[in-house]
């Protein structure tokens, strides 16, 4: 059985990314690892091969800046590495998602176990979205709570949306046509959390970060780079996370050189409803209406 991770990235250190982190967390248990490597400009590139040029490969690709509406590019960066894998299993981890090296072993004894059961084609982990500091989670109804994070390496497989997960398609053709036209995939659960920290970095890389994702969904929106300071308490609900992060995280949670203290007299619920709709799905245990990228199977 033979583990594949792939990933993309572009100017990530400029955007201040974990990527090398995020990269290095799953190392352990891949065979490979394939990097869809954007046009970077600060030395991305170097930082990704520096890593394990052995097991590392690099895929150079340069960026179409006329596909970024609904953020396109990023599932045709996602794809660009998964087409040069050659494992039985693929691994896809995002430049700002890290694996706690504890849960590594539930991962790979989840791969044994179904490997020879063609009913499962993938796995969903759960998602800790961290917010502001290394201290908060964002825990509500507008942030997913699974997605589809390993499956088989079979043809077909194509990163759906703005690479948000995965679906089955019978031809390239089709996929091309119409996403939606997709096969969600079988998959079983992982209890092994995705340590996601796109929401924490320093204030002004944060906001100059926010206005370059938003080019991605809005093209024909004007950029400028700002100097501001990202106002992390415009945010729904945080709770305080008091679990142990991930070794290759350390370094980084130790640099930190801004605080945040969430203050929820300061909430900014994105719908009027979901400041109410939340208690409900607090005590009900489940999100109502939820979209789910895959199928489980029970």
């Amino acid at each position: 059985m033979k583990i594949s991770g792939f990933s993309y990235v572009r100017n990530g250190l400029y955007y201040d990314y974990p990527f090398q982190e995020a990269i290095r967390s799953v190392l352990p248990v891949c065979d490979e690892f394939v990097v869809a490597v954007g046009d970077s400009t600060d030395g991305t590139r170097e930082a990704v091969q520096a890593l394990d040029p052995q097991k590392i490969k690099i895929v150079d690709t340069v960026w179409d800046m006329s596909l970024r509406e609904g953020g396109k590019i990023f599932a045709l960066q996602a794809n660009a590495a998964l087409d040069h894998i050659t494992g039985d299993w693929a691994f896809h981890i995002q430049a700002d998602e890290v694996i706690h090296e504890k849960d590594l072993p539930k991962i790979t004894a989840a791969l044994q176990q179904y490997d020879a059961d063609p009913r499962v084609e993938g796995f969903i982990l759960p998602f800790l979205h961290f917010w502001g500091s290394f201290d908060y989670i964002r825990n509500t109804r507008r942030v997913h709570a699974h997605e589809v994070r390993l499956f088989r390496n079979l043809p077909g497989m194509r990163s759906y949306r703005d690479s948000q997960g995965f679906r089955k398609y019978k031809s390239l053709e089709q996929y091309n046509q119409d996403q939606s036209l997709g096969e969600k995939l079988h998959v079983k659960k992982i209890d092994a959390p995705v340590y996601h920290y796109n929401g924490v970095r320093p204030g002004k890389v944060m906001s100059k970060r926010t206005q370059a994702f938003t080019s991605f969904w809005q093209p024909n929106q004007e950029q400028k780079e700002t100097q501001e300071e990202f106002d992390y308490q415009r945010v729904d609900r945080l709770q305080r996370f008091t679990g142990p992060h991930p070794a290759v995280m350390q370094q980084r949670i130790q640099q930190q050189d801004w605080n945040f203290v969430y203050d929820p007299s300061k909430a900014v619920w994105a719908k009027p409803k979901d400041k109410w709709i939340q208690p409900i799905e607090d005590i009900l245990g489940f999100k109502i209406g939820e979209y789910k990228n895959y199928k489980l199977i029970k």
